[in-house]
């Protein structure tokens, strides 16, 4: 299988989708703001999604959920500023509206239009503010990077890619594009996060769902930057088949290719998405190697990697390395000391639950580098997983602490 980053790629660089953003006036008005953007498919696509496990769900969410029941979609259509949570039946009513003003705009189905917000929760939408942005946006295959920056609130940069791989037997070319935003309430089992992506492959709608799940298993569900979650949380993945490959499924010789790029663009987004949490000096990754099984595996990588006690000392470039053995002996993973090994960076601290002498200055020299490893060996079964966390600064209380204000 071969493979590369497309350039700039964003989540119009695979055949057949554009789009589009605006500032319609939802954000108080800064210079070079977005806050409302549609991407678009030429063609009807399969569609995949994975919405929020908060038993609040905002109304975006409930209507895409419905949208996307029969596995189809065409547009989706994306408001920052206004999470439109907590809103009742007027939300919900302004959550379909919006998706009928856009199905409207480009003579399709409003079934065929999912829906997301993201921003502050229990206000109602500025619905007349919104529909009449959507009329003034313009699509096209050069405004992913607008699209980008439209979905953000609190991040620092915007989150994109794309990969292009060869289809070698059949000499096509398929890309998988995405974009995210997310820098708070990011925890596993989606956070506050909006992911969207598109592929020009065409795939059958239960592989693509099955794809999905795993690559979400594997990366945005392994990531943490404060524990919390949010009634917004969308992933959602259209395939409009420009392509033109012979469809891809379960057992097509293709799959696990496909399956590998769109694991690799959903991994690079959920380490972006980690890099830019609130406050954020620091990437912290964890592995756990040799657990009992891969629930355990996971389950002890992201213990770790969401402790606040570990986040702050790898704030201070602090050593600390009982708070890593402490968080992964909470985590539910089975444990037996004798047999863990730990190491931060390269430098060994444990082994066979023996503490190992290491100087103190030059280990907090490389915890000063803006990405801090952890490795965890249980030495108990043959399970690997790796989660993503950040530092806990200061600043993640001040942004916190004036978020609506």
């Amino acid at each position: 299988m071969s493979y590369f980053t497309i350039t700039n790629g964003t989540i119009t660089s695979p055949q057949g989708f554009k789009a589009g953003a605006i500032y319609a006036g939802i954000k108080k008005c800064q210079s070079d703001v977005l806050d409302v953007g549609i991407v678009f498919s030429e063609n009807l696509c399969t569609a995949a999604g994975m919405f929020t496990a908060n038993a609040i769900k905002a109304a975006p969410v409930l209507v895409s959920q419905e949208h996307i029941r029969d596995g189809m979609a065409q547009a989706i259509v994306v408001n920052s500023g206004c999470a439109n949570a907590c809103t009742g039946e007027t939300g919900l009513l302004a959550a379909r509206d919006i998706a009928s003003a856009t199905a409207k705009k480009f003579n399709i189905m409003p079934q065929h239009v999912l829906t997301a917000s993201t921003g502050i929760i229990g206000v109602q939408l500025p619905l007349q503010v919104i529909k009449k942005g959507i009329e003034k946006i313009v699509v096209s295959r050069d405004n992913g990077h607008a699209m980008a920056r439209a979905i953000m609130t609190t991040d620092t940069f915007p989150k994109e890619i794309a990969l292009e791989a060869e289809l070698n037997e059949e000499k096509k070319n398929i890309v998988i594009g995405g974009i995210a935003k997310g820098a708070g309430m990011i925890h596993p089992n989606l956070a506050t996060m909006l992911c969207f992506l598109t592929t020009d492959a065409n795939v059958s709608q239960d592989f693509l769902a099955t794809a999905l799940k795993k690559a979400v298993d594997k990366s945005f569900n392994m990531v943490t930057v404060d524990g919390d979650t949010s009634p917004n949380d969308s992933i959602i993945l259209l395939a409009n088949g420009c392509a033109q490959n012979r469809e891809l499924n379960i057992d097509s010789a293709y799959a696990d290719t496909f399956c590998k790029i769109l694991e690799e663009v959903c991994m690079y987004l959920a380490k972006q998405l980690t890099k830019d949490g609130e406050g954020a000096t620091k990437l912290i990754e964890v592995t756990v190697e040799r657990a009992f099984n891969i629930e355990q595996a996971r389950s002890g990588a992201r213990t770790v990697a969401g402790s606040s006690l570990v986040k702050s000392a790898i704030h201070g470039s602090d050593p600390n390395w009982g708070r890593i053995l402490a968080a992964i002996g909470r985590s539910g993973a089975a444990i037996d000391e004798s047999k863990v090994d730990l190491y931060l960076h390269n430098v060994c601290l444990m082994k066979s639950g023996v503490i190992q002498p290491f100087d103190t200055d030059p280990l907090r020299i490389l915890l000063d580098l803006p990405e801090v490893p952890i490795r965890i060996n249980l030495n108990l079964g043959d399970s690997s997983a790796t989660a993503w966390g950040c530092d806990l600064s200061e600043d993640y209380v001040k942004i916190n602490s004036e978020y609506t204000t």
